[in-house]
């Protein structure tokens, strides 16, 4: 499926919808590379103030870690530092879903958002996405820029960092309150190895409280890091996500985000080709991104960017999905499942030790061993019946239960 929009077009306008899709933290880190061939004076961009960054030493101890406070009983006032939100970030989405879980739970929660982006952050804008975006919940919490001179409000008594960069201000906060870290993602590898990188590991050593996105990571940061860290599980919303096509299907589905370098798109697009050489009567659709500027080998289906809404359908068309992480596992395995996909899975301990769901079919690295294993889902004897046992197989997996093993973690570390 094509676009009639003109290829220069396309090219010029990508930027401003990283910007309004994603978010400025997105946007500046894309931005990074380009930067310096354009600017005859060359700054640095970076996700973190310069001077934060700088003047923080984690090596010495800090009034916050030496004194923290507890609450014993009843609500938290929590404030929560994040880069402002876009309607696609994936990221920002599962962290409201936890906010709102607070909220429930009756703690108060109050929203800074933090960025060096030079562009104004409209926070009416946001306000806006956010209500109108069906995978954003509804959250009571107030939504302001975070200025360093002020910190937060002075009644907190827990403070989350909730990305890399966010984790500087929480550090030099001048507020008392207890110190946590939402980890979604080990973000030190979203980088080559460099100052940004650097940075990003440093913030695993800062003596927060980490509470992350599945047992990889809390056993990552705290076997490698000393980081104290509790974890929540992976789970699957299904009133979004299940089986309405009971017949057989005949197509794949591969999440392609060539914007997002640890989902390995090209290595995907390697797998694809041969896929598509095995199976040249199956239809191939690319999702997660608009790739009409990419040459891909192949005939597929540019699905782009698509509303939660629109996605069931599309799975339910699908015997297969592709989804490769280099990093944490992506939720959308679990989500598949629910919808009667099986889940083609670069093999490794990041996604095998989120999910032992016994229809995930890990596969070596290898392009041609995935695009045999692709095939095999296609020629499954029972591939129907399949289906629906792969729906049912989560259907004890719900967000509530993560969402209590969340807070059951952040009271008991309050309470301490």
């Amino acid at each position: 499926m094509g676009s009639l929009v003109a290829k220069g077009s396309r090219a010029a306008m990508r930027p401003v919808r990283v910007l309004r899709a994603e978010g400025p933290r997105a946007f500046a880190a894309r931005s990074l590379a380009k930067a310096s061939q354009k600017l005859t004076v060359y700054k640095p961009i970076m996700l973190v103030r310069a001077d934060e960054a700088a003047r923080l030493d984690w090596t010495q101890p800090s009034e916050w870690r030496t004194a923290p406070i507890s609450v014993q009983e009843g609500p938290v006032d929590i404030a929560w530092i994040m880069s402002p939100p876009g309607l696609e970030s994936g990221g920002h989405q599962n962290l409201f879903r936890f906010i709102d879980f607070a909220e429930k739970a009756g703690h108060r929660c109050t929203i800074y958002l933090y960025t060096t982006d030079e562009h104004p952050v409209s926070i009416t804008d946001i306000r806006a996405m956010l209500r109108t975006a069906s995978a954003y919940p509804e959250v009571a919490a107030d939504i302001s820029m975070y200025d360093p001179s002020r910190g937060v409000h002075a009644g907190a008594e827990a403070i989350f960092a909730t990305g890399w960069e966010t984790a500087y201000p929480v550090y030099l906060d001048k507020s008392a309150a207890r110190r946590f870290y939402f980890v979604q993602d080990y973000e030190a590898s979203f980088y080559p190895l460099g100052t940004q990188s650097l940075l990003a590991e440093n913030t695993y050593k800062f003596g927060f409280h980490g509470i992350t996105a599945g047992s990889w990571l809390a056993h990552k940061l705290a076997s490698e890091y000393g980081m104290t860290t509790d974890h929540f599980d992976f789970a699957v919303d299904k009133t979004h996500y299940s089986v309405t096509n009971f017949g057989p299907r005949n197509e794949v589905f591969f999440y392609a985000r060539p914007v997002t370098p640890r989902r390995a798109f090209e290595f995907g697009l390697m797998a694809l080709a041969e896929f598509a050489r095995l199976k040249p009567d199956v239809r191939i659709n690319l999702a997660g991104w608009d790739v009409s500027n990419w040459d891909i080998p192949f005939t597929y289906t540019n699905l782009s960017s698509l509303d939660i809404s629109e996605l069931n359908s599309v799975y339910n068309r699908c015997a297969a999905g592709l989804v490769l992480s280099l990093s944490n596992m992506s939720l959308l395995p679990l989500e598949l499942l629910s919808s009667g996909v099986t889940p083609v899975v670069n093999d490794g301990p990041n996604n095998r030790m989120v999910s032992d769901n016994p229809y995930i079919a890990y596969v070596p690295p290898s392009p041609i061993a995935i695009a045999r294993k692709l095939a095999d889902v296609i020629d499954h004897p029972e591939a129907v019946e399949r289906s629906t046992a792969m729906s049912e197989s989560v259907l004890a997996v719900n967000w509530q239960d993560s969402g209590r093993q969340f807070l059951d973690s952040f009271e008991r570390v309050m309470r301490g």
